[in-house]
């Protein structure tokens, strides 16, 4: 059931803090992955081990991809699939910043059924099962009850997502914002903070699979960038690109994108 994997993920969750934790102010011996040259520390690979241990161990049925682990094609025959990024906001933890993010989500059938993102260093825990709503620290929460003009909206974007190549229809102008987990984001639109995000560029799953489900049960519509509903533990685990927003200001950052 969606509750009950809400609780292991949880769990796992508040280990996978336990063990970034101790790394913080330390040597995090800083790497470059070869295939898409991001950094990653021995705190991504000992946080991934935990998560690991703890979710595979309660659950060994379930499928496996995350961010850190070698690609497992078995999880595509596999009825419930774990997607993890064991630190979202890497370069944020190396920085010692506050904005990174455990990223944890149960995937049956392509949908998200359960869903987790927590922030140890602001003590935010975003928690979501599907069909039970979406909470933080416990409390429901929900999107934004009053939606503006898109131009009057207050949206997280990476500055790259405002090049004039990728609005056709003319570049809004809405306040931009960011933060440094894409997680992170996706769950500060689902607590009504702000109106929208989006980001145009391919989308890996361990980064949007856990902030989908809690946005869609914050009341959010979440697609690619061309409005096409997600589905998760594909083949080729990424997206291209993600919308977020309540109903109306989707409709407007569609209408403007296409």
């Amino acid at each position: 059931m969606p509750e009950n994997d809400l609780r292991l993920l949880t769990e796992a969750a508040q280990r996978a803090a336990e063990v970034a934790t101790t790394y913080i102010g330390g040597a995090l011996d800083v790497r470059t992955k070869e295939h898409d040259q991001t950094p990653v520390t021995d705190a991504d690979l000992a946080v991934n081990t935990v998560l690991e241990e703890v979710l595979r161990g309660a659950r060994p049925d379930y499928g496996w991809l995350s961010e850190e682990s070698a690609e497992d094609p078995d999880r595509l025959t596999k009825p419930a699939t774990f997607i993890v990024d064991p630190i979202d906001g890497t370069r944020a933890f190396i920085d010692g910043q506050d904005a990174w993010a455990h990223a944890l989500a149960v995937v049956v059938n392509g949908e998200v059924t359960a869903a987790v993102v927590y922030l140890p260093m602001l003590d935010k825990l975003y928690t979501a099962a599907r069909g039970s709503g979406a909470r933080l620290n416990g409390a429901p929460v929900g999107i934004a009850e009053y939606a503006p003009e898109l131009d009057d909206a207050d949206v997280l974007a990476t500055k790259q997502n405002m090049e004039p190549r990728h609005w056709p229809r003319g570049v809004p102008g809405f306040r931009r914002h960011h933060r440094p987990s894409l997680a992170y984001r996706l769950s500060l639109v689902a607590e009504g903070k702000f109106d929208a995000m989006l980001t145009l560029r391919p989308a890996w799953e361990w980064d949007i699979a856990a902030g989908s489900l809690i946005l869609e049960e914050a009341g959010a519509k979440v697609t690619d960038r061309y409005g096409a509903g997600l589905r998760f533990n594909a083949p080729v685990p990424q997206h291209p690109g993600v919308i977020a927003a309540g109903p109306a200001m989707h409709s407007a950052l569609l209408d403007r994108l296409l």
